[in-house]
């Protein structure tokens, strides 16, 4: 059984290149295209890690983790974020909402899929 990654990008582009990535790693992906969409996606599928971006419209990376730390079903799930941001406020309030982890893009596919596999372990 393959692990299963959700991940929450605005961009179709970056959604892509992480489905591509992820998949010739072995994962099961599932991809949402803002937080609002990554709450309904989550509502069907059990993800073991997500992977999520903070400026996307409708509802930020910020704010998703926050409505998913909210729910005690999903409380457990690493949340990565993957973002151009590199301050260390939005890191610093990025943690405070309850991600587990930051990478910033361009990503290293062989580091996302190795940071992945040391969060979800």
């Amino acid at each position: 059984m393959s692990m299963t990654v959700l991940t929450v990008d605005d961009s179709r582009t970056m959604r892509e290149m992480l489905r591509l990535a992820l998949s010739d790693a072995g994962f099961r992906v599932v991809q949402a295209e803002d937080g609002l969409h990554g709450l309904e996606v989550l509502a069907a599928e059990r993800p073991q890690v997500i992977v999520t971006d903070i400026n996307m419209p409708r509802m930020d990376g910020f704010g998703f983790i926050e409505e998913v730390r909210g729910d005690p079903s999903h409380r457990a799930i690493p949340i990565l974020v993957l973002t151009t941001e590199s301050d260390a406020e939005k890191k610093n309030r990025a943690r405070m909402a309850g991600a587990t982890g930051w990478i910033v893009k361009p990503f290293n596919p062989d580091k996302l899929v190795d940071a992945i596999r040391r969060v979800a372990a």
